[in-house]
């Protein structure tokens, strides 16, 4: 190969691999209960597990944002020791695009000056879409916050792009 069109294929190369890059993810979403089953275990701990189903909409920057948000969550917890939680997040776009996230986060219980304080630190993955969705792959952050009420705060960082 001539060096010309080596130079060129060495750019075509690189061209393709920034095109390919992932976009930045940043949303919020306050999600509120609209179904929820808690299952209280007998014994001396506070253990339940929380079946959820969530909805909101996702405000920040990226593909996400101004999505509709629906949560189907597990939330295994253990007051005041520890949990985890784990779930799907449907996002549906504007235009009826889907983007289903796997999450899962662990439940932290500090001491804090109202009592235990909760902090759920984790990830999410882009597992399936349909639209503009389809074919993407993404992996983030996730960090859960109580909000007013029983709703709670999702805080998602991350990226997502087509997949390789």
């Amino acid at each position: 190969m001539k060096r010309p069109t080596l130079v060129l294929a060495a750019l075509a190369a690189i061209a393709a691999g920034a095109a390919a890059r992932a976009e930045p993810v940043s949303v919020t979403a306050v999600l509120s209960p609209q179904e929820q089953i808690k299952f209280d275990f007998a014994g001396s701990a506070k253990h339940f597990v929380l079946a959820v189903r969530r909805e909101g909409q996702a405000e920040g920057s990226g593909v996400l944002a101004g999505a509709d948000v629906t949560e189907i969550g597990w939330h295994d917890i253990r007051p005041p020791v520890d949990g985890e939680p784990q779930g799907y997040l449907q996002f549906t776009a504007a235009n009826g695009d889907v983007a289903v996230l796997r999450w899962s986060v662990r439940a932290v219980f500090v001491s804090g000056s109202d009592g235990p304080q909760i902090h759920d630190n984790g990830a999410w993955e882009l597992v399936d879409g349909t639209g503009a969705f389809a074919d993407m792959a993404g992996v983030g952050s996730l960090v859960i916050e109580p909000a007013e009420g029983e709703a709670r705060r999702f805080v998602l960082e991350g990226e997502i792009g087509k997949a390789p």
